[in-house]
């Protein structure tokens, strides 16, 4: 992207809010927008796509949920007290949205477009949002949504109760589905409106309706089981996140110990000595990794524990440990086997890995890292440190 078109995508972004809804309540699934689909929670799912959205200047998440609150924030979102009348389950969407543009206003001042996204579509990514203005742009509608194809065959009753074809004729000959008529199926992830034009009317519809086709499982989250169908698909979906096309740049990994290739715990007996405990599915993982050549490999360390060195060595990765300045010792080893920072997925899970991972073309992190990692990492594994994270990383590159 040259100059000139980043400079007009930062000044459009600055006329642009997404706003989440996330309140506290939910009789379906209690504290949904906290539960966690592919190990993040699903407002946070929300505020990351928002925030990989190039478009889009800020994110809002409107709650009257102290918890949820602290978990936007902790990804990155401005939260928005909603109050109690807004909140409770008759409150309308739009009310919620109408109420949020006002603490909107005051940090943008020149607003024109909104994005509202909602938790239950946990699978938006920020292209997706960028292409569904683009809709609402292109065919200079008022507002715009996310759909997904949809072949069924509808059926409504008649004035007697019996079954009449809706987008078909029942009384003649079967037609093929992809011989009906093109129609589309509202997946409840994207809406995108004009400023103007949704507070003159009040309604997410608020005048032309442009629509982006959107390739999403057909399913929202209401009930425990869409939450575990969710949750499965996921874990098939690989990093999806990230896309195939930016994890096939990847050429070197490398990783944290503590915390990545352990629990983050330590047993310590009365003489001193440490003990950590590791995963023998990462182990396998990454002797996969290694044997594909899909990858360099390499742990990095602060701790100067030899278990680091032992535990290297079994792997057969090379290692560096008791490294205080992980910058410096990435851009050597990066230049030693000519290798660039772009080249590089680094794993890590606490702050003292926030540099290096703002440095690398990819970083990914454990789920239970600490929350700075959280908001920063590219990719959060769906798995914590020393349980699994290291071998789905693994089974998704090999795999590839």
């Amino acid at each position: 992207m040259d100059e000139h078109l980043t400079n007009q995508t930062i000044l459009r972004a600055q006329n642009v809010a997404c706003v989440i809804l996330a309140r506290g309540g939910s009789k379906g699934v209690p504290h949904k927008n906290l539960r966690k689909v592919g190990g993040v929670s699903l407002v946070a799912r929300s505020v990351r796509a928002a925030r990989g959205a190039q478009d889009v200047g800020a994110v809002y998440v409107s709650t009257d949920d102290a918890a949820i609150a602290q978990e936007a924030r902790s990804h990155g979102a401005t939260v928005i007290e909603r109050p109690a009348e807004l909140s409770g389950d008759t409150a309308s969407s739009e009310a919620g949205w109408l109420h949020a543009l006002g603490p909107i206003r005051t940090e943008q001042a020149h607003l024109e477009e909104l994005v509202f996204l909602q938790c239950t579509s946990p699978f938006t990514t920020g292209e997706e949002i960028d292409a569904c203005l683009q809709a609402m742009r292109h065919q200079n509608a008022d507002c715009a949504l996310s759909v997904v194809e949809d072949h069924s065959f509808l059926w409504g009753r008649d004035a007697t109760g019996f079954a009449v074809g809706l987008n078909h004729n029942e009384q003649e000959q079967r037609q093929r589905r992809q011989d009906l008529p093109p129609q589309y199926c509202e997946n409840g992830a994207i809406y995108c409106a004009r400023v103007e034009a949704f507070e003159r009317v009040g309604r997410r519809f608020c005048g032309p309706v442009a629509l982006h086709v959107v390739d999403h499982p057909p399913v929202e989250i209401d009930s425990f089981a869409d939450l575990d169908l969710c949750s499965q698909i996921a874990h098939t979906r690989g990093a999806a996140e990230v896309g195939a096309d930016r994890l096939k740049q990847i050429k070197a990994v490398v990783m944290d110990f503590d915390g990545v290739h352990t629990d983050n715990l330590v047993l310590t007996d009365e003489n001193g000595v440490e003990t950590v405990r590791t995963s023998r599915g990462d182990g396998m993982g990454l002797s996969m990794l290694r044997r594909s050549g899909r990858a360099k490999l390499m742990i990095l360390s602060k701790e100067r524990n030899p278990v680091v060195l032992r535990r290297a060595e079994k792997l057969q990765i090379e290692v560096y440990n008791a490294v205080d300045d992980k910058v410096a010792a990435l851009e050597a080893w990066l230049a030693e086997h000519n290798l660039s920072w772009s080249e590089l997925l680094y794993v890590g899970n606490d702050v003292n890995d926030s540099a290096a991972m703002a440095r690398a073309g990819l970083s990914a992190c454990p789920s239970d890292s600490h929350v700075s990692v959280l908001s920063e990492a590219d990719w959060i594994l769906p798995y914590a440190g020393g349980q699994g994270a290291l071998r789905y990383l693994c089974d998704t590159m090999v795999n590839q």
